[in-house]
């Protein structure tokens, strides 16, 4: 079957495309601006890309159009498609009903950590020699793609935004898994939910899918969690958590998570001593070690393959230390992402000098309704700069009011760069966050830290 990908450089419709050519489909695909990593990695898979939406590259007409998300109607491709009757279905819908048929899923959803979550339980399964499947919205590091084809057990981030134009609901309904994690739930994308209660129907949804014989593994810290679950629960739950003796816990053996403890019920499921800090990684990894064992691992060997797990690109990766500076670059888009992963670092550098560039970036960053949280978020910074660009309509300098002088705002990368150049000195970590491109900040400014060190 010919299957054309519109949207296919995402890192989600991309997946789907490399997924649907490893199940024996014809692919191709295009997409507003065809670049790389997934441009290269669709392309040499031999799926055909096309920059642009226009009409003609559907002709002669294929068997099947996928439309991501990102589209909708006006779109030249989409009316297209719509006006000649091709039949089209979203990447969600295609992923569940033809992919994933047959196959032991394991869906990974909540507001944060989603990505690290399932990079985690794909690594366990490895580890294990299950050969596991994944659909992963980020790069695992230990791996080096986002998806990859498996026969039996497939691990999926399971995503609540929403599936398609012509279709509101969140692409986790699709999937119908055996085994799922409910990470955490906050609010977030103001731009396709009022509010919290919608959201949390959403996850219900989800819940409402999964087999009696499944299993669920929820945060038991997280009440909004418990919420959904009170609306009914039909498969066996399990609960994680740092504060309380559920199902699943983990306990801190040094304050910034570097070392942790498992149990299992009354039993100790192991000790881990790995290369990541804070409590936010302690609580995914308590998550990713519960699915994997209900999955079929045993939780010693769980623990143990999570000693060697890399982390996920642009989760707080490493990408340079110069002249005693260490630069990361990470993609937290929500004050309770950003807070944690401060908190975590701040724990891991002791009194080291902590410096933060901040882009919002995501829709609901850009809206305000995080405004008031913004700032408390930041508190563990010495030093912040917020890149406020034109889309943002609330006051920058209310939002960093509560750092008491310790946050500034820019509008332009040159004067962040220069900045924080003429600020940063041997000892401090610095840290960007943006789950954009940021203009290239990171690489911009960790190429003239090494400039720098050769004068």
């Amino acid at each position: 079957m010919h299957i054309h990908i519109l949207g296919a450089c995402g890192t989600f419709m991309g997946g789907v495309a490399l997924l649907a050519k490893r199940a024996g489909h014809r692919v191709s695909g295009s997409d507003r601006h065809t670049y790389p990593p997934m441009s290269t990695q669709l392309e040499s898979e031999g799926i055909e890309l096309f920059e642009g939406y226009r009409p003609e590259h559907l002709d002669p007409a294929p068997d099947l159009v996928v439309i991501g998300n990102a589209l909708s109607r006006g779109n030249p491709a989409v009316e297209h498609v719509l006006n000649s009757g091709v039949h089209y279905t979203s990447g969600p819908r295609w992923l569940g009903e033809n992919y994933l048929r047959g196959k032991t899923v394991i869906a990974v959803a909540g507001t944060h950590g989603k990505t690290t979550t399932a990079s985690m339980v794909a690594w366990i399964l490895e580890r294990a020699n299950r050969k596991p499947g994944f659909l992963i919205g980020g790069l695992p590091m230990n791996f080096g793609y986002s998806a990859r084809d498996g026969k039996q057990i497939f691990v999926v981030e399971a995503d609540e935004y929403d599936t398609a134009f012509f279709d509101k609901r969140a692409k986790f309904v699709h999937y119908r898994p055996d085994i799922a994690i409910l990470n955490n739930l906050e609010f977030d994308h103001a731009d396709i939910y009022d509010d919290l209660k919608s959201i949390q129907t959403q996850f219900h949804h989800l819940v409402r899918t999964i087999p009696g014989n499944g299993t669920i593994i929820s945060n038991g810290q997280d009440s909004r969690l418990e919420t959904v679950l009170e609306q009914g629960c039909w498969s066996k739950l399990q609960r994680f958590s740092m504060a309380e003796d559920l199902d699943w816990r983990v306990e801190l053996l040094k304050p910034d998570g570097s070392e942790l403890a498992f149990y299992f019920g009354e039993e100790t499921a192991g000790t881990l001593s790995w290369n990541h800090c804070g409590r936010h990684n302690a609580m995914n990894a308590c998550a990713a070690l519960g699915a994997a064992v209900a999955a079929g691992v045993n939780p010693p060997a769980a623990v143990k393959a999570l000693e060697s797990f890399t982390g996920v690109k642009r989760r707080m990766e490493l990408i340079a230390a110069t002249d005693d500076i260490v630069v990361y670059d990470d993609f937290a888009h929500h004050p309770t992402a950003i807070r944690l992963t401060l908190e975590g670092l701040r724990r891991n550098v002791g009194n080291a000098r902590v410096l933060v560039a901040l882009e919002p970036r995501s829709n609901t960053m850009r809206s305000g309704i995080h405004i008031s949280e913004l700032g408390p978020a930041l508190t563990a910074a010495d030093h912040v700069w917020l890149m406020a660009g034109d889309a943002i309509d609330w006051d920058p300098h209310e939002a960093l009011a509560p750092l008491d002088g310790r946050g500034r705002v820019v509008t332009r990368s040159e004067d962040l760069l220069a900045q924080m150049l003429d600020t940063v000195k041997p000892g401090d970590h610095v840290i960007f966050m943006s789950n954009g491109g940021f203009e290239s900040a990171p690489a911009r400014f960790s190429e003239s830290l090494k400039a720098n060190e050769h004068h």
